[in-house]
């Protein structure tokens, strides 16, 4: 079943939500990539900082439809989400991914049947050390984003709420 949703349209109907703090809107400040431009889904969480292992280790885990939210720290020094990461979360079913930090191999990611947002494109791979949280609370430029908050993202923006809206 395809759903299809206007995250404007999410927000005009949930004035209420956003009033109560149970709808959130991020800041206009992620670019898009991929070739779904619209995508939703629950979220999975990591906070990691210029180390990519728990993202790889997650998107090798079946996606079920499942957004995956990378609080990266905001660092804009090296790239957390390749071409290769884009295929493997692709592969495992995820709907999508948004990165509170940097992309690279943005034509590769292009060629990906999945949505990717993040802050900017860095060249630079991440260190390999494996650091890092998974399934927790996280804040994404200002925005706290909890396991099973549900995702919504069009090219108008990117939305987080604590329960369904569609």
């Amino acid at each position: 079943m395809v759903v299809i949703f206007s995250t404007c349209d999410i927000c005009d109907a949930n004035e209420d939500k956003i009033g109560e703090g149970r709808l959130h809107v991020l800041p206009p400040v992620f670019l898009g990539f991929g070739k779904q431009v619209r995508f939703f889904g629950q979220a999975r969480t990591l906070k990691v900082f210029e180390d990519n292992v728990l993202v790889r280790a997650t998107l090798e885990t079946p996606g079920q439809g499942h957004v995956l939210i990378v609080d990266g720290g905001a660092s804009l020094r090296c790239a957390l989400v390749g071409g290769n990461l884009g295929v493997l979360a692709e592969k495992n079913g995820w709907a999508g991914i948004v990165v509170n930090g940097c992309v690279r191999d943005s034509e590769e990611l292009n060629g990906c049947n999945i949505g990717i947002r993040a802050l900017a494109l860095h060249p630079q791979r991440s260190v390999r050390k494996g650091v890092g949280e998974q399934d927790i609370r996280v804040t994404i430029a200002g925005v706290a984003v909890s396991p099973g908050d549900w995702v919504y993202v069009d090219v108008d923006g990117v939305l987080v709420a604590a329960e369904k809206l569609h």
